[in-house]
């Protein structure tokens, strides 16, 4: 059966309660615009940090912020386009260790850093997709399949490596040292990944099928959008941002274990979700999540400062996923009361 001639719906218009236009702007505010909650609480956040300690404020820590958070910025964008389009990948921890080892070998035996670097991104692009088409394949939920490769994609590295690092260390120097004021190249790297995936999402037709297929990929394959293949290539895009992010956690930490990057993938959902991305899919934005990896950096950043044990960062990030979730739930309550 193939699907029918593509149909665009436009949805229908809303209005607040006659009477009641402050409180519904407030609860637009808190529920449709979660950033705006979360730029609010960062600066919160970043002012009584840095009026405890002036450092906060210092180029020096800017720059390395921006430099922790690119990485995580880039994992969260894929993450994003996944689970807005109903999907998981848990497995991306797993092949960003499999790419870190597998540039600096081909480095090490001679390869120029562009070839290698390539390479790289696409053994990321061709893990996320098998796990987009073997989902297809076995009509199985795509967490379950991630579940299964993440343990593929370790051992296909801990094989390659014997668990020995392989080491990269000055190979991309040009790319850690480089700075456009206080800005990291890496992080503007990231930004560059941040627009060009809101742009994708937010104003061309390919986004709007990751929205519609999130909803209700029944809906949207009526409606005349093949489902498999969009999802397919999802996954592939999920592949190419998480390939540049491997790359640059490589130049980063100079070497690269099956370890690498490990709780990336947990920490890259869990900043979409801050962002106002509902795990049920269907909903979120790139500037949500672009606020979520702010958010979770400048509270590492702020309890490093403060010299308050690094454990505290787990708990916090937790109870962060916790507040999304809450008012995730709000927007759905508030929502249904339209």
């Amino acid at each position: 059966m193939s699907p029918q001639p593509e149909i665009t719906v436009a949805a229908p218009a809303t209005s607040a309660p006659a009477g009641g236009s402050s409180r519904w702007s407030v609860r637009r505010i808190l529920t449709e615009n979660q950033w705006v909650v979360l730029l609010l609480v960062t600066v919160v956040i970043a002012v009584a940090t840095g009026t405890s300690n002036p450092r906060l404020w210092s180029s020096a820590n800017l720059s390395s912020l921006f430099q922790q958070i690119s990485v995580l910025g880039l994992v969260a964008t894929g993450a994003t386009i996944l689970i807005v389009s109903g999907n998981f990948d848990i497995s991306v921890d797993s092949y960003i260790g499999l790419a870190a080892c597998v540039m600096p070998m081909l480095i090490n035996r001679g390869w120029a850093p562009l070839p290698a670097v390539l390479v790289g991104i696409a053994v990321c692009v061709a893990c996320s997709t098998f796990n987009g088409v073997a989902s297809i394949v076995f009509k199985a939920p795509s967490f379950i399949i991630s579940l299964a490769t993440l343990g593929m994609f370790l051992g296909i590295s801990l094989e390659l490596t014997g668990g020995v690092i392989q080491n990269a260390f000055g190979r991309f120097t040009m790319l850690t040292d480089a700075k456009i004021g206080i800005l990291p190249l890496i992080f503007i790297i990231t930004l560059v990944g941040y627009v060009v995936a809101g742009i994708m999402l937010a104003r061309t037709k390919l986004g709007r099928r990751v929205y519609a297929i999130g909803n209700n990929p029944e809906v949207a394959f009526r409606a005349g959008i093949n489902v498999n293949r969009n999802k397919i290539f999802f996954f592939a895009l999920n592949g190419v941002l998480v390939g540049v992010a491997a790359w640059i956690l490589l130049a980063r930490v100079g070497g690269g274990l099956p370890s690498t990057g490990s709780g990336l993938a947990m920490q890259g959902i869990g900043a979409a979700v801050i962002g106002g991305v509902p795990i049920t899919g269907g909903k979120g934005s790139i500037i949500g999540t672009f606020f979520g990896v702010l958010l979770l950096g400048v509270i590492a950043n702020a309890l490093n400062i403060l010299n308050v044990s690094p454990y505290a960062q787990q708990i916090a990030q937790g109870a962060l996923i916790l507040f999304a979730v809450a008012i995730s739930a709000l927007r759905i309550r508030f929502g249904s009361t339209r």
